[in-house]
Parts: structure tokens; C-alpha cells; sequence
């Protein structure tokens, strides 16, 4: 299928963008370290069922299965961790633009890894891409501007880009190897990522009764649950289509288009208004996006 991993890749923006909406409504109820937890969980849950009834081939190498596991540790795990940290140091505008950093982040990675090269045109369309999303951020003026501008808070959205890309390189390197299904790698990577983050949530003395918790707010439970079918089980492996079959930065640069996307929603659903700014930043997206999709 042509352009089969940019479609997937923007696919895993709309659908990650709808999941931002579903996850920060579960955050208000039961709070985030609950929610990144539990989310990944029942995507863990549902990736397992989908695989059983669908009898979806499990055909994968030693190999192949370790670079998953890694792969998950340091995307989902590392990165996303920090991300939460990132967004309770310095907010969420500020950490989503240090977010971008994760599409040159893996382009860089890439190249070294997987002797991937991107074309100067495929680059001019990264970076009108990613300039349309600094704009987008940057305008979102209504985001805790309590939220302090710390070091700290950088080093941590920093890492959270490159644990986005270091997951997504050594996917990509897994796929290289041999076709596997990419249900089966998501559910790999986030068996990996739970198993990893259970120990330390217990040390942390972080984990609630998830029987109790969804018990005492049952719509806290309905938003996690749809939200880990739309985002980790349907995005993580939308993404992983995407990282298999195209460059590994252009795959990262279309994910990171999630403000974007997020747009239409905020308008018809939080009843936002755009200013000028992000509407000029959505519009230099869409046209980096368009030159991502005819450079080849």
C-alpha cells in the first residue's frame, strides 16, 4: 500500500490526540500516576484478547523479542515517565515542544543504527512540520502558566524525547530483522513496560486497589478503558506500523503531529478559540505534512 507508514503515522497522531482528551478526563477523577499506569494495563488486557480470538500470528525471534522488550522499557517506561514528570514541572505546552525534539532525535539515531538517510526535500518537510506545531504550542496560552520554567522540568521532557525515540529506533530495528504482527509487538512492548513499572510504583508505594479505586468511580474506569483502546492498543501499534514501513524521523515528525490534530476537538468539544497564531501553525503543519508525502 502506498505511503502505507505516513498514513499509519498520522493515524497514531488523531487517534493519540483523541486519547489526550479521554486520559485527561480520567486524570481529573483518579490522577495521572494512576492513569499511565492503568492505561497500559488494560491495553496489555486487550492487545492479549485481540491476539487470542483473532488467533493472530506469534511467529517472532529471540531476538526480535528481546529488541521489543528493550524497545518498551525505554518508549514507554523511560520516556513516558518522564513525560509525566515533565508535565508536572513545566506544564504541558513546554514539554509537548520538547517533544519535538524526539522526530530529529530519531533521525539522528537512525542514521547511526540503521543507516537511514532522509532527503533534503523529506527534511524541509520535517522541519515546516515541526515549526507549525512549535507555533501551535506556544500560542496555547490557556496551560498552567503556574507550572515554574525549571531546569529540572527540561531535563525531564528532554529525556521524555529521547525515550520516544530510542523506542521507536529499536522497533524499527526489530522489524528489519523479519515481518512480525504488530499487535503482537505492542503487546510485547507494553507487557515489557508494565512489568518494569510495577515493582516501582510498589516501592513508591504509588499503586492504588484498581478493584476499589474503579469501584468507588466506575466512569474513571470507562474513560481509562476506552482511552487504552484508542491510544495503546490502536496508536502504539498504528506507530509501529508507521516506524516498519517508512524513515524512522518522518514516522516520529508525523506522531508529533497530535497538537495538531487535537484542534478540531478543542474547538467542538471544549468550545476553544483559535487565535491567528494556531491557525497559521496548523496551516504550516499541514503543508510540511504534505512535503513529507511527496518527497518520495
Amino acid at each position: 500500500m502506498p505511503f502505507l507508514g505516513e498514513i499509519s503515522a498520522l493515524a497514531t497522531a488523531v487517534l493519540w490526540s483523541i486519547s489526550s482528551l479521554i486520559f485527561s478526563a480520567a486524570v481529573a477523577r483518579i490522577g495521572s500516576v494512576q492513569v499511565n499506569f492503568m492505561r497500559m494495563v488494560f491495553a496489555v488486557i486487550f492487545l492479549g484478547i485481540t491476539l487470542l480470538v483473532f488467533q493472530l500470528p506469534l511467529a517472532i525471534s529471540f531476538h526480535q523479542f528481546v529488541l521489543l522488550t528493550i524497545s518498551g522499557c525505554v518508549g514507554l517506561t523511560f520516556g513516558d515517565t518522564f513525560l509525566f514528570k515533565a508535565f508536572q514541572y513545566i506544564g504541558a505546552r513546554i514539554t509537548m515542544l520538547l517533544m519535538s525534539l524526539a522526530p530529529a532525535i530519531s533521525a539522528v539515531l537512525a542514521y547511526f543504527l540503521l543507516n537511514e538517510t532522509i532527503t533534503s526535500f523529506a527534511l524541509l518537510g520535517m522541519i515546516v512540520t515541526l515549526s507549525g506545531i512549535a507555533m501551535v504550542v506556544l500560542d496555547k496560552k490557556s496551560d498552567a502558566e503556574k507550572n515554574s520554567f525549571t531546569f529540572r522540568g527540561i531535563v525531564f521532557g528532554v529525556l521524555a524525547a529521547f525515550g520516544q525515540a530510542g523506542g521507536f529506533v529499536l522497533a524499527k530495528i526489530a522489524f528489519q530483522e523479519s515481518a512480525m504482527n504488530t499487535f503482537f509487538a505492542s503487546f510485547i512492548r507494553l507487557s515489557a513496560a508494565v512489568i518494569v513499572l510495577f515493582p516501582i510504583m510498589l516501592l513508591a508505594k504509588k499503586i492504588r486497589n484498581p478493584i476499589t479505586m474503579f469501584a468507588q468511580d466506575r466512569h474513571a474506569l470507562v474513560l481509562v478503558s476506552l482511552g487504552a483502546v484508542v491510544g495503546p492498543c490502536l496508536g502504539i501499534t498504528l506507530s509501529l506500523i508507521a516506524v516498519a514501513n517508512t524513515e524512522v524521523g518522518i514516522a516520529a515528525t508525523l506522531t508529533a503531529t497530535v497538537p495538531i490534530m487535537m484542534l478540531p476537538l478543542v474547538v467542538f468539544i471544549q468550545k476553544e478559540k483559535l487565535t491567528w497564531k494556531t491557525i497559521a501553525g496548523a496551516v504550516l503543519s499541514v503543508a510540511g505534512v504534505a512535503i513529507l508525502f511527496l518527497h518520495k
